[in-house]
């Protein structure tokens, strides 16, 4: 199939998954607030942030085997194929083995991370669960990789969104009838490992040579380029991860538990957004690989300015409907009690923008291999961030924390990121991406500032008829003045025929089908 259709099929079923994903996590979110306490809410946050600041533990070997991948399996060089699972095998099982060692050592400072200490019992427990849950996601799971590289990411999304689906509904019964916080982590360790093992099973029969005993040991060219990204990557992972999992970290170590909570209901939402627009370059990463290993560098940065206009239309939409809808569905969803300020929702929304934007380059540059020229960059951007954020949360509370990620992330990333790639991947000057970037971001403050204003002059009791108002609202303007806007531009005109293309596929599909019905 062609590259095209491989990232369409791809990402349908993604966004499938994900949108079914996140209603049955809504739904087992409205049951957890009602049964346990924010408290419990906040710990699970926090928890959840620890643990991501442990799979440091994987060093970026996982980007760095996926990119080793791209060319063995273009290629289908078996034997090359099964020198690097190998590998990828004894890290990942080193890794989870590290990750119990190196979470349970840190069981006794649990306190260093809570402002006051909750009247929950088992804390220590409950901490030592979601390590387990954390260990045993590394155990089989790098077969993963290999079909993911291989451009079926869809076969992963259907095992994990069916796991994830009906550990929620498994973990609502078990809410329901024990009310019993511990059982709760105990199924949800459970679909982990059942997850990891059925996708195990699905890669031996995709690729039965994985189970050959006979395997050759991996070149030195091979071992140099995945020693010398994951160190690159090795960076950049602490760089990203420190800067993703430290907010919860320090709001609840300077601001409390409940504050966490809260946070955490903003971040199921954002985070929700951002792992469905992740689907989309997920799903289009080994094309782009694919693209990277066999076609010149003209032609690479001519997809590139056509995803990156399709990422500015996806962030502009979704942040303009996040800064408009967040406060209202918060209130509808949980209470006003579970609410932030317009200014912390600006700055969470704000981040979620900047963080979106940099996705063209980062894909582009995970599928090119450019890891090393910008290593520094990520821990110069947690350090940054860290200390800004310690700094300005006890003067600012929750909006100081958001406005460190922003001043790191704008100091450290946007530009750094951009000029690395377009210097060493497309051997251009980057200043037409730059002026991009701030055109797109005036234009997303200027219509977000028409629409959020129309909106707020709306006055509904109905907290329903309220969001349903708002919602199209935000659907029609945005759109509206982004076509007026952009319609005669080449990267739109390609995206419109693209999609007139699929519609008169489908609609020939459909009528075919119907004729065949018809004789029948």
């Amino acid at each position: 199939m062609s590259r095209v259709k491989v990232g369409i099929q791809n990402i349908v079923v993604a966004f499938i998954g994900q949108f079914v994903g996140i209603l049955s996590n809504f739904i087992s979110r409205i049951i957890f607030v009602k049964i346990f306490t924010s408290e419990y809410l906040g710990l699970n946050g926090l928890f959840t942030n620890i643990l991501s600041m442990l799979s440091l533990a994987e060093l970026g070997f996982g980007t760095a085997i996926t990119f080793s991948l791209y060319e063995p399996l273009a290629k289908k060089d078996k034997e090359q194929i099964k020198s690097i699972m190998s590998l990828f095998k004894k890290i990942y099982r080193i890794v989870g083995f590290a990750i119990l060692f190196i979470g349970a050592l840190l069981t006794p400072f649990l306190s260093f991370f809570i402002k006051e200490i909750p009247d929950i019992d088992n804390i220590e427990l409950i901490y030592i669960l979601f390590v387990i849950n954390t260990a045993f996601s590394y155990f089989y799971s790098y077969k993963r990789t290999l079909i993911i590289a291989d451009q079926n990411r869809y076969i992963a999304t259907i095992y994990r969104y069916t796991c994830y689906v009906m550990m929620n509904i498994l973990q609502i019964i078990v809410i329901l009838i024990t009310k019993n916080y511990i059982l709760y982590l105990l199924t949800q360790i459970l679909f982990t490992v059942i997850e990891n093992i059925l996708i195990s099973k699905k890669a031996n029969k995709m690729y039965p040579y994985l189970k050959d005993k006979k395997i050759s040991p991996i070149t030195n060219d091979v071992k140099k380029d995945i020693v010398k990204n994951t160190k690159a990557m090795m960076m950049n992972k602490i760089g990203s991860i420190v800067v993703s999992s430290t907010d919860s970290i320090i709001i609840s170590k300077f601001l409390g538990l409940v504050a966490t909570g809260i946070y955490s209901n903003y971040s199921l939402i954002t985070q929700a957004l951002k792992i469905i627009t992740d689907q989309i370059y997920n799903s289009l990463a080994a094309s782009i690989g694919n693209l990277c290993a066999s076609k010149n560098e003209e032609y690479q940065y001519n997809i590139f300015k056509r995803m990156n206009f399709m990422t500015f239309w996806i962030f502009y939409f979704s942040s303009i409907c996040l800064m408009t809808l967040l406060s209202t569905f918060i209130t509808l969803w949980l209470g006003a009690d579970y609410l932030f300020s317009e200014l912390t929702t600006l700055m969470i929304v704000t981040v979620f923008y900047i963080t979106g934007m940099r996705r063209p380059v980062v894909t582009y540059r995970e599928a090119k291999g450019i890891f090393y020229k910008d290593r520094y960059k990520s821990v110069l951007e947690a350090i940054s961030n860290l200390v800004i954020s310690i700094i300005l949360v006890q003067k600012y509370g929750v909006v100081g924390v958001f406005l460190g990620t922003i001043i790191s992330s704008l100091i450290f990333c946007v530009w750094i990121e951009a000029l690395v790639l377009f210097k060493d991947g497309f051997n251009i000057n980057p200043i037409y991406y730059f002026k991009e970037y701030l055109k797109y971001t005036l234009f997303t403050i200027l219509v977000g500032l028409i629409v959020y204003y129309i909106c707020y002059f709306i006055k509904v009791d109905n907290l329903i008829i309220l969001l349903l108002v708002k919602l199209f609202i935000c659907i029609t303007i945005p759109n509206i003045i982004f076509y007026i806007v952009f319609r005669k531009n080449d990267e739109f005109k390609y995206f419109k025929n693209l999609l007139k293309d699929i519609l008169s596929k489908l609609t020939k599909k459909i009528f075919k089908n119907g004729d065949i019905l018809n004789e029948r």
